[in-house]
C-alpha cells in the first residue's frame, strides 16, 4: 500500500481552503492522505468552512481522519506537509493596504508598492511563528508556503529561518502558463519554461514543448494584440473585470521589452500612473473579492451545513490549488518535477546577487528545489530587479531592527512611489493603520 500523508492547512479559514481540499480529494490516487487538519487563529471564521468540509469529507473520503482546530499542538503534531496561506489582518487590512496609498495618488495593491510593504510587515511575525510551531511538533515536516506577499515572506524566511524546510511558491506563473498554453492549443503539462525574476516581477525567455519546439514568438504575436486574455478564461474562470483588464495590459508591458514575455504584475511598476488613474479609491480589489469570492465561498459552506450534505453543491477549484499537489508529490516521491519557485539565487542568475530571493525554474525532489541556471540577464531587467529586491531586503531589515528609517527608504526606493516626501506621508498613515500588527518603529 502506498504511503499516506498527513497535511495541515495553515489558514484554514481562507477562501482558498475549500478549493485546496477539493483538489486534494481529486488527486488521492496520486497523493494519498491519511490525515487532513485545518488550523487558523480565527475560530469563528474557520468553523464555517471547517464544518462544511467535514460533511464533504465524510461523504467523499470517509477514511481520511479530519479535524479543524485553533490548537497549535493538535494541528502540527504528526504532519508531513504544512500548506501555508495566511492573511494577517484579513481583508479589512488588505482594503487599507490598497486605499491608503491611493489617497496619496500612489498604486494601491496587495503585493506591490506600499500595500505590499505594509502586508509584508504584518506577515513576517505570523510566518515565523508557523515555522517554529511546525518544527517544534513535526521536525521533518515541509512547509509549502504560498502566502503573500511571497517576495518579502521568502526574504524573511531566508534571513530569520535559514535552515528551515520552507518552499516558497506562487501561482502567478502557473496561471499565466495556463493562458499561454490556451493560446497555442497545448496543456501546461506539455510545456517547459525558462523564466527569471523576483516574485510578481519577472519575464519568460522560452516556452517549449517536450519535442523542443519554441512557442515564444507565436505567443508574443498574440500578446501584442490581446495581452494574456483568452476567451476560454473569460468563459470558464468567471474572471473579475479587474483581472481581465490586468491580463489585457500585458500587451503594453511586452512593448517595453519585446524580447521576453512579462509577468502581469509589472504593470504596477511600468505604468503606475495608468493604474492609479484606473483605480477607484472607494472600491478596490479587496472590495471586489469581499463582494465576490468571499461571499460565494462562505455561502456555499453555509448551504452545505444547513442541508447537512454536499450533494449537488460544489466548491470550485481555482488555479491557486492545482500546482500544490505537484509540489508535495515532488518532495514525497522524488519526482524531479520542474517548477518555477522562489529560491536563493546562489549564481543561478550569473550577474545578480547570490543572496537575492529570485523566482526561477527548479527541479524539485526529495531534498527540495535545485535551481536551474539562467545565465546572465540584460541590464534593463537586472537594474529593475536590483531596485525591487533592495526594497524587499530593506523591509525585512526594518522589521528586524524596528527601523522607521529603513522602512522609509524601502518606500522611497519603490518604483511605484514618486518621492521621499510622498513615501513618508504614506508610511505615517500605514503606521497608524497597522498599530496592532507591526513592531514599533523608531
Amino acid at each position: 500500500m502506498k504511503q499516506q500523508f498527513s497535511i495541515v492547512i495553515a489558514g484554514g479559514g481562507s477562501t482558498y481552503t475549500p478549493g485546496i481540499v477539493m483538489m486534494l480529494l481529486d488527486n488521492l490516487d496520486r497523493f494519498p492522505i491519511r490525515t487532513l487538519k485545518l488550523y487558523d487563529n480565527d475560530a469563528d471564521r474557520q468553523a464555517v468552512l471547517g464544518e462544511a468540509l467535514e460533511i464533504t469529507l465524510k461523504e467523499k473520503a470517509p477514511d481520511i481522519e479530519y479535524i479543524y482546530t485553533t490548537d497549535p499542538e493538535e494541528a502540527f503534531t504528526d504532519v508531513d506537509f504544512c500548506f501555508a496561506h495566511i492573511r494577517t489582518g484579513k481583508y479589512k487590512m488588505r482594503e487599507l493596504d490598497e486605499k491608503i496609498p491611493l489617497k496619496h495618488g500612489v498604486v494601491g495593491q496587495e503585493t506591490c508598492g506600499p500595500g505590499g510593504i505594509a502586508y509584508g510587515m504584518r506577515s513576517i511575525k505570523d510566518m515565523i511563528e508557523l515555522i517554529d510551531l511546525m518544527e517544534q511538533y513535526s521536525p521533518d515536516c515541509w512547509m509549502l508556503n504560498y502566502s503573500n506577499p511571497a517576495a518579502i515572506v521568502a526574504e524573511a524566511c531566508r534571513v530569520l529561518r535559514t535552515n528551515s524546510k520552507v518552499l516558497n511558491i506562487c501561482d502567478m506563473p502557473v496561471g499565466t502558463l495556463r493562458r499561454m498554453s490556451q493560446i497555442i492549443g497545448k496543456t501546461p503539462q506539455e510545456l517547459d519554461v525558462r523564466y527569471f525574476g523576483l516574485n510578481h516581477f519577472g519575464w519568460w525567455t522560452s516556452i517549449k514543448d517536450k519535442e523542443g519546439i519554441e512557442y515564444l514568438p507565436q505567443i508574443k504575436e498574440y500578446v501584442k494584440e490581446h495581452g494574456y486574455l483568452t476567451q476560454i478564461e473569460v468563459d470558464t474562470q468567471h474572471m473579475d473585470p479587474s483581472w481581465q483588464e490586468t491580463h489585457k495590459k500585458a500587451k503594453d508591458l511586452l512593448a517595453v521589452d519585446p524580447r521576453f514575455l512579462p509577468n502581469t504584475y509589472l504593470k504596477y511598476y511600468f505604468y503606475p500612473d495608468y493604474v492609479v488613474g484606473h483605480s477607484n479609491p472607494e472600491y478596490t480589489r479587496a472590495n471586489e473579492v469581499m463582494d465576490g469570492r468571499e461571499k460565494e465561498v462562505f455561502s456555499t459552506a453555509r448551504e452545505i451545513v444547513e442541508k447537512g450534505t454536499s450533494e449537488g453543491i460544489e466548491f470550485s477549484i481555482g488555479s491557486h490549488a492545482t500546482f500544490i499537489v505537484d509540489l508535495a508529490r515532488a518532495i514525497a516521491y522524488n519526482t524531479h518535477e520542474r517548477m518555477v519557485m522562489i529560491v536563493e539565487n546562489n549564481g543561478s542568475i550569473a550577474n545578480f546577487d547570490n543572496d537575492a530571493m529570485v523566482e526561477i525554474p527548479c527541479i524539485v525532489g526529495a531534498d527540495g528545489p535545485e535551481p536551474l541556471s539562467q545565465g546572465k540577464i540584460p541590464d534593463f531587467e537586472r537594474a529593475l530587479m536590483y531596485q525591487q529586491v533592495t526594497v524587499e531586503k530593506l523591509v525585512v531589515q526594518a522589521y528586524i531592527e524596528g527601523s522607521y528609517q529603513k522602512l522609509w527608504q524601502a518606500l522611497t526606493l519603490s518604483k511605484t512611489v514618486p518621492s521621499a516626501k510622498v513615501a513618508k506621508e504614506i508610511l505615517d498613515d500605514l503606521i497608524e493603520a497597522n498599530q496592532a500588527y507591526w513592531p514599533e518603529l523608531k
